[in-house]
């Protein structure tokens, strides 16, 4: 029984690494396309190229998309453009930096921008003296001076 125990972990490593075959390893053609679609299946945020769910009901297809298309010669932004045609722009995993989409670049620096802004306002403001308070004896003084110098 104590050589059972002993060769237990053994056969259990080796029952995980046999589960593992060639097919579940990714092709560098679809890691390369496929890192610029994002999966579309609905429980990851990953590309179809690092999606790490067995059996993804759309990487899997995917991927497999890819291997077909790359073999029979399509370049890389030919089998994006095929993907994009149906799927639409959600496809892609960074979205294109033009038109409307340039405002996802653009918009973060700007409230960076603003929010610096604001805070140098803030600091400006309250970094100021206060003016000094009149006090009833200070202005008392200023009408004391001035009928003073209209007597002279």
């Amino acid at each position: 029984m104590s050589r059972f125990k002993r060769f237990l972990p053994l056969v259990l490593v080796a029952w995980v690494l046999g589960a593992q075959n060639a097919s579940m390893m990714i092709n560098p053609d679809v890691r390369r396309v496929g890192t610029k679609l994002a999966c579309l299946c609905g429980s990851c945020k990953n590309t179809v190229g690092d999606c790490q769910m067995i059996g993804c009901g759309y990487s899997s297809p995917a991927r497999t998309e890819i291997v077909n298309l790359v073999s029979l010669g399509a370049s890389d932004e030919n089998v994006i453009a095929k993907f994009v045609q149906r799927e639409g722009i959600k496809a892609l995993a960074v979205p294109p930096s033009s038109g409307f989409n340039l405002s996802i670049w653009i918009m973060p620096i700007v409230m960076l921008m603003l929010g610096l802004y604001a805070i140098f306002v803030y600091i400006q403001r309250y970094r100021r003296p206060a003016p000094a308070p009149v006090t009833v004896a200070h202005r008392f003084h200023e009408i004391a001076a001035k009928d003073l110098d209209g007597l002279e």
